[in-house]
């Protein structure tokens, strides 16, 4: 056979297209969930976390995914997202080597696999043309176990991983662990209190929420004597001043070594939360909880100021105040440069957002080791308290700043032998029942000290429970999605973990946040305003002083002007005529000087974003550009080879 010229370029593009769809349809099949992860956090590689997990499955659990094919078709976002999961569910099952066994259902409208993903909570989302995507996730184990996740939101893609191995930890833990609460915040009817919860419109704080998730969680009375002996960890959270019974039966659980999370605030906004439309605080509230636990504080070997908050300049949050967005330092954004990154609870961890802290002081003789979480930069300020108690003025607190240079502790682990707060043994109330009382068992022994070391993490606010300082919860068929934009539930959830002795899910929780702060912005932005802020009051002063004078010599020559009042000429002298036109001139040069003082707090913002645009615009074309140019060069350079049978 002759093979023409023609022929052997025919072949060629019949291969060519064989060859395309042949690789098309082997990597659909053997790369179907590979993918190169470039983010931040490693958010779509599977992390050791989940291959532990996954590899200590016990017994065979059943993942059963159920997608609308079918009716997605349409939404390209949902479908991609579908792809998503499925790829990563894939992986689950081959990691898990065979106790993972996956279901993958197409529930289509009035089929039995419709009935199947309703009756097992699976929730349907409505299009435009009255069909339902479904678009969800139920496990299941070989007892009882019956885990769902409703529905997939695409504002949750970063959390794929956690929910899908936090899921499977909870079909394979044999018990949940026990948390006890001793706080007088409304953890579990939110800012409106009881009456709210009365009223069918409660809102728990969503981290207590992510709580109760995980553990079981029982609240004591902040009255007590002893801690029920089936307390894995003990959280305490701006209680109210606790007296000597309920302190030395927190004392004996740290000394028997029982793990306690505690939160004191010199000042807690989210106590002081309007319950009604007056924003009057819930009745009993406690604004500060600083010292209401002092004698174990002395025994922990710390101490936290109630008289002061800790105002950071270069970590202050941006807040809306007076029709414009300002730094209000008494509420901090911490990064990970604030973090201690050796630390399982916070390793992993990017922002946290807090408000009013306190500062966390070891105290001289102590026996315990201080170890830092959390801290400040050392662009801080102490501020007394009763600045913040009641409309506190951003922008003076930003003029007013006086930078310390002293870094502070916001939340701290405090480990090492500790010795009884109560020395003497219990107090009277604990051991003599008041007057009407039933008699109680006795007490346990009394410690004197721990059984080797203790284990306490404290925190210096409570405004960390804020929903609106971390999360933007979302609705979804009645029910509430969170997506976080901070790591505060993280910090808590590991914590928790950390102190009742598991870890399997910390490294997942970690690993990002749909916040990404833009900081060289926002760096720009600070220095800006500490150059011109200033600037821009006394000019403000000044126009003020200006603008009153002038009102003052008008309204004279008003009153000159009117009838009876004699010739304006009476009133106001020639000299004051031209105090007039001066102040006029002065007006109007100090409204410039005003208008110049702003936009330079703009300038390098809007100069960064033109530089920004024209590398966008400009420089990657140019670069492609400019390899043309030089791989064209490189080839007319090259020396040409010579054909076989050329003649010269």
């Amino acid at each position: 056979m002759n093979w023409t010229r023609s022929t052997i370029a025919g072949a060629a593009v019949a291969l060519s297209i064989v060859l395309f769809f042949a690789v098309n349809i082997a990597s659909s099949v053997w790369f179907s969930s590979a993918r190169l992860d470039l983010t931040r956090s490693s958010l779509y590689t599977v992390s050791a976390g989940t291959k532990q997990t996954l590899q200590s499955i016990p017994e065979p659990i059943t993942f059963r995914f159920f997608f609308s094919e079918r009716a997605s078709v349409k939404y390209s976002g949902v479908r991609a997202y579908g792809a998503r999961v499925r790829d990563l569910l894939r992986e689950y099952a081959s990691i898990s080597g065979g106790k993972l066994k996956l279901e993958i259902i197409d529930p289509e409208a009035l089929s039995e696999q419709e009935d199947l993903a309703v009756a097992q909570g699976v929730t349907g989302a409505p299009t435009p043309s009255g069909e339902k995507i479904y678009f969800g996730l139920v496990g299941t184990n070989m007892v009882s176990g019956h885990e769902v996740i409703p529905f997939f939101l695409e504002d949750r893609e970063e959390y794929l991983e956690y929910d899908l191995t936090n899921l499977i930890y909870k079909l394979i833990r044999e018990k949940k662990p026990k948390i006890g609460v001793v706080s007088n915040l409304p953890f579990d009817t939110g800012v409106g209190g009881m009456m709210a919860a009365m009223q069918g419109q409660s809102r728990p704080f969503m981290i207590y929420e992510q709580i109760k998730e995980s553990n079981d969680v029982e609240f004591l009375e902040q009255d007590f004597d002893r801690v029920p002996a089936d307390i894995d960890v003990l959280m305490v959270a701006q209680p109210k001043a606790l007296n000597a019974k309920t302190q030395y039966a927190i004392d004996q659980f740290i000394m028997r070594g029982g793990r306690a999370l505690v939160f004191l605030d010199p000042w807690s906004e989210i106590s002081q939360a309007g319950a009604d439309p007056s924003g009057a605080p819930l009745a009993g509230s406690t604004p500060t909880s600083a010292n209401s636990i002092d004698t174990l504080m002395k025994s922990w070997g710390v101490s936290i100021d109630p008289a002061h908050i800790i105002g950071v300049r270069d970590r202050a949050q941006r807040v809306s105040f007076g029709g414009d967005v300002v730094n209000y330092v008494a509420w901090v954004g911490l990064t990970v440069y604030d973090m201690d990154r050796k630390d399982l609870v916070t390793g992993e961890l990017t922002d946290i957002n807090l408000g009013t802290i306190g500062a966390i002081t070891a105290l001289k003789g102590a026996t315990t080791k201080l170890a830092p979480l959390l801290q400040t930069s050392d662009d801080t300020m102490e501020i007394d308290v009763n600045r913040v108690k009641s409309d506190p003025n951003p922008d003076d607190l930003l003029r007013d700043f006086a930078k310390s240079g002293e870094k502070y502790t916001i939340a701290a682990r405090i480990q090492g032998p500790m010795k009884s707060a109560f020395p003497g043994g219990p107090p009277v109330e604990s051991i003599i029942p008041a007057s009407g009382q039933t008699p109680k068992p006795p007490l346990p022994p009394f410690l004197k000290e721990t059984k080797g070391d203790a284990n306490i993490i404290l925190v210096a606010d409570t405004d960390i429970f804020t929903d609106h300082f971390w999360v933007q919860a979302q609705e979804l068929q009645g029910q509430r999605v969170a997506v976080p934009v901070a790591d505060n539930a993280v910090f808590v959830l590991n914590a928790i973990e950390n102190l009742s002795g598991s870890s399997a899910l910390i490294s997942l929780r970690s690993r990002g946040t749909s916040n990404r702060p833009f900081t060289v912005v926002n760096d720009i932005r600070r220095r800006a305003e500490q150059k011109f802020l200033r600037q821009e009051q006394e000019l403000q002063n000044k126009m003020t002083a200006t603008q009153t004078r002038l009102a003052e010599l008008e309204g004279r020559r008003g009153a000159a002007a009117k009838p009876g009042a004699g010739k304006p000429q009476e009133l106001l002298t020639p000299e004051q005529e031209a105090e007039i036109e001066k102040f006029r001139a002065q007006l109007v040069e100090t409204r410039g000087a005003l208008r110049d003082v702003q936009r330079k707090l703009r300038s390098d913002i809007d100069r960064l974003g033109t530089w920004l645009a024209a590398i966008n615009v400009l420089l990657v074309p140019l670069m492609i550009a400019g390899t043309g140019i030089v791989l064209a060069f490189l080839r007319r350079r090259k020396p040409g080879v010579p054909r076989t049978g050329a003649t010269s």
